[in-house]
Parts: C-alpha cells; structure tokens; sequence
C-alpha cells in the first residue's frame, strides 16, 4: 500500500495452475487494475538460474510455493519497486498517468536490472530510491546504476550479515536482517554468528545418493545464535548497537527504522518473560528504554508491536483475559476483543487491527486512540490486511467460496484467478464439553447417515488454529472424509483465538492438556453424532499435530 492511499501493488499469477506470480497495480482513483512486470517476458531468452539457498530456506519458513515474483521491497509512495528474480536484482519504476511533467506521456513503468553478484536475496531498496541492499551468501552489498559493491560481511565462515538467524525467521516471525535509513545514508544490519551453534547433519529423504549437509541449529537448551546490530554507513564505517543491554536480552524480535523516528528494538530475553521497546541513538548505538512488558509466564510476540504512533507507544498486552491493544500503558481497545495483531496506522492516525470476539472467525477492526472503534470488514470468516492512507485492503477466507481481496472504500474486488478445489468441505461447527472446545465434523461427501471410522485431524498446538470460518483450512480433511471418514478437527488448550490464559494452560505440560482436549472433544462430539464410531479411531497431523498424534 502507498502511505497516501494513491496505490495498491499485489502479485498474481496468469492462472490457477500457473505457479508464475507477476507484479500488478490496483489504482483507487479510476479504479483500474494494470500489469506492472510479467517475470517470463523479462526473463525471456535467459536461462533460468538456481535460487540461492538463503531464498529457498525463507520461501520454507513463509510456505512459499510459487515462483516468479514472489516478494519485493518499494519506496513509501511505490513509485520504485525492487525485487529478486533468479538470484539477479531488478528495479522498476511506476508512474500513475497524469502524475508526470512535462507534454508527453511517459512510458507507465520502466524496468531495469541492477549489476548484482547473481545470488542475490532479500534486496531492500533505499528511502531516496538511489540504491538497494541485498544479502549474497553471509554479506551485505549495495547496487545502484554506479555498480555494486560489498559493504560488509564475508570474511568470517560462520559469520553472515544481513540476514535473519534460523530462530528469528521460524519461530519469531522477523524475516529480514538490514533496515535503511530514512535518508539512505547508512543501514542497522544484523550480525549472526552460529560458531557456538550445534552443528547437524540432513540427508535427502528422496535423493539417498546425495551428500548429507550440514546445518547449525540450536535444540532446546543449546547455544544460540550470537545475534548482533550495527549501524553501517556506506562507507562500511560500522557502530554497534547496545540492543542486548549489558546481556540482559537474547532474542532480537524486531527492527524499524521509521521515516518519522529514531530506529527502535523489540528484544526479549532468553526465558520469553520480558520483552523491552528500545529506542535506538544511531550515531552512538545507545539505547533507551521506552517500555517493558513482564508476564510470569511469557511474553507474546505480536506482529506490528510495539510501536510508535506520533510519540505514544502502542503495545498489545495480556489485560484481565484479553489480548489488548494498548497506548501508553492505557487499554483503548474494548474487554473481550482479542487483538490477534497490528496492520498499520490509517490516514487520521487511528490503529487498523486484526482482532476476534469468535474463535472462529477474525475480523479487521479499526481502534481511534481515544479507543473508538469500528469493523472495517468482519462476520464469518478469516482477514488480513493492509492499510494505506484512507485505504484498506482486505483480504477474506470464507466458507461460501475462494478467499477474495477487496478494496476499502468503493469495495472493489481484485480479480482472482484462483482455482476451485476439487473438494467441497461442509463442516459443522460445535462447541463442546466442559473446557467450551471448538470442533468440526466432517464426512464423505452424500454420505448416508451410517457409523463411519474417525480420523482426528488436528493441529491442536500454540500458534495455529483449524477450526476457524475459512474453506481453506478443511481442504485436506475433507479429501480424507471422502475416503470413507468421519474427521474430527479440534482447537485445544494453547490455540490462539480464545485469549492469553487460554493459551498459557499448556505451559510446562505440551502433552497432557493437548491430548485430554483430542479425547474429551471426540466422546463429547459422538454423544450428538452418532455418525462417530468410537470403536474405530485414528490420529494423523504435521508439525504440532504430528507430534501431538504420536503421544
């Protein structure tokens, strides 16, 4: 989104089945969508090169599945566009007609490739548009039309600079490692040393002939990652940060940079039961504390907080049962609303949040600091957001059909390509047994009535939910349904949606609670489905759900 509302750029694919995303623009004005760069035909005649690993390594931890242009960095107002392809940098500039001098009219978007070492990830391009920074291999360079260059970085086997260390990207949702100044003249570049990380080594589950890699990954309870800060001038002149504040804090959560403000820091510590907002002096690397957060249990990281909204400090914290939104230390959003994240601040200085008063369902909320609040977009179903200006983009995952993005006000919709599944998931929703436990049931499609054999499908850990309003999330199990099952699917204790206590009754026990609530959901739910045969049950899931199906 551009800052003034003027602007929206998305990437699409030519189809359904075509995995190839292009870069399009959506202007609000008149209301018109138009291709900004098709990656085939700028790649034309070229083969196509090897991703670099640190871009295969992020599209795992973000689930990335397609191709062509799959992210890119832009300037406030996207007048200028950079972007990865093949490991080689390109820059486009776009140009709303009517908006340039002069008698003719310009070409709407001109495209150039930026020299680049060909392994190119991540690039980040200057405020002032003159230049981008990107990461190749463990350094940090700088391209522009005057060439590229290294600025730091390289010298060190398990140093990188740049980048996000492997706990960062995975688990605490900061994916990127260099952050521009607001004038482009220098950078705050995370330092990641992994010497003192175990060191593991993976064989290819579908290649057995290939060499075993190594790879640094800290298990719980190891050594960390040595994760440092620096401001870099672009004469590589670097100052280094005091973000750990005499060792207090391990975990670099957060970095902005801010057109408006002094760089600042989320950093938590090792135990998760503090988090500090810092206020970073980039000419010294000192830092002030602005605020502190403190839970006997642990603190959440909660995407787009802490953060600064003209001088008031704006946080979500755990307040009587409800995730709140908070400024300067005052609850403004209302008792019962669980504010699952921040999306950005709207054109009257007002906080845009994704936000739930149902599990099920998460709606896109506008909170005034006052605490006057307004849904932009809500009823069933599963929202995110993105807010510029005036403007609000909202994109919806619904049970009635494919996920759809639409544009405040006017309410255009960006046209979807998206194919229709093969399946048709019809859940029903319950809520059942004495913890209140969000389920659903489904079964073959025109099944009969008859006993069936259940299979519990669930997740049923921190951080994920499945029984939300969103046909997305039943796809698989309504595939598996439809081979003879009734599924089960249930949200249990440490699901997110129902509130902080909720999701801290796993703590110290990642097994009992999770298990207990699979149990107690499938008799309760066969006591009003007689469709449910108990004498006949199976347990399947991935990530926290494979695990939980193993116990």
């Amino acid at each position: 989104m551009a800052d003034d509302g003027s602007r929206v750029l998305f990437l699409r694919s030519a189809s359904g089945d075509d995995p190839v995303n292009a870069l399009w623009l959506f202007d609000p004005a008149n209301r018109e969508e138009s291709l900004v760069v098709d990656p085939e035909e700028l790649l034309a005649g070229t083969d196509p090169g090897d991703l670099p690993a640190a871009e295969l390594a992020r599209r795992e931890r973000v689930r990335e599945s397609g191709s062509g242009i799959v992210a890119y960095d832009a300037l406030a107002d996207l007048s200028r566009v950079c972007f990865a392809l093949d490991g080689r940098v390109f820059l486009a500039e776009v140009i709303l007609p009517g908006t340039s001098p002069g008698d003719a009219e310009p070409p709407p978007i001109h495209v150039v490739e930026l020299p680049s070492t060909g392994d190119a990830f991540d690039p980040r391009l200057s405020p002032d548009g003159a230049a981008v920074a990107y990461v190749s291999g463990s350094s940090l360079r700088v391209t522009g039309t005057g060439g590229d260059r290294r600025l730091i970085g390289g010298s060190t086997p398990t140093v990188s600079w740049g980048s996000a260390e492997y706990i960062a990207a995975e688990e605490m949702g900061r994916t990127r490692g260099h952050w521009w100044s607001p004038d482009g003249s220098r950078l705050l570049v995370a330092r990641v040393d992994t010497a003192g990380v175990s060191e593991w080594w993976i064989s290819s589950p579908v290649d057995p002939t290939e060499a075993p890699r190594a790879i640094r990954y800290p298990a719980a309870g190891s050594v960390n990652a040595a994760v440092g800060l620096a401001v870099v001038d672009l004469d590589g002149t670097t100052t280094d940060v005091d973000w750990q504040v005499d060792g207090r804090f391990e975990y670099l959560a957060d970095v902005a940079w801010p057109a408006d403000g002094p760089p600042t820091v989320v950093a938590q510590t090792r135990d998760q039961k503090t988090l500090v907002f810092l206020e970073v002096d980039p000419d010294t690397g000192a830092t002030i504390e602005r605020t502190c957060l403190v839970d006997d249990l642990w603190v959440d990281l909660v995407s787009g907080a802490p953060r600064l909204v003209d001088g008031a400090i704006v946080t979500v914290e755990s307040r009587a049962g409800t995730n709140r939104l908070v400024v300067d230390g005052a609850a403004v959003s209302p008792d019962g609303l669980q504010v699952r994240s921040v999306v950005g601040i709207d054109g009257e200085g007002a906080v845009v949040v994704r936000a739930s008063t149902d599990p099920l369902d998460v709606d896109v909320v506008r909170v005034a600091l006052d605490g006057t609040t307004e849904v932009l977009a809500g009823g069933g179903g599963v929202r995110s957001a993105a807010v510029g200006g005036g403007v609000v983009v909202v994109s919806t995952a619904g049970m009635d059909g494919p996920p759809a993005t639409i544009v405040l006000p006017g309410g255009h919709l960006i046209a979807s390509h998206v194919e229709e599944p093969m399946v048709r998931p019809e859940p029903t929703f319950h809520v059942v047994g004495e913890r209140d436990l969000r389920a659903a049931v489904l079964v073959p499609d025109g099944h009969d009535g008859s006993p069936l054999p259940v299979l519990l499908d669930p997740y049923g850990g921190p951080h994920a939910q499945r029984v939300q309003r969103a046909r997305g999330q039943f796809l698989t199990s309504q595939w598996f349904a439809d081979q003879g099952f009734a599924v089960v699917v249930t949200d249990g204790r440490g699901t997110p949606g129902r509130g902080p206590e909720w999701e801290r009754t796993v703590h110290g026990d990642l097994a009992a609670p999770v298990l207990d609530d699979q149990v107690d959901a499938l008799q309760a739910l066969a006591t009003v489905d007689d469709r449910l045969d108990l004498g006949r049950v199976a347990v399947r899931g991935w990530s926290f759900g494979g695990y939980l199906a193993a116990l």
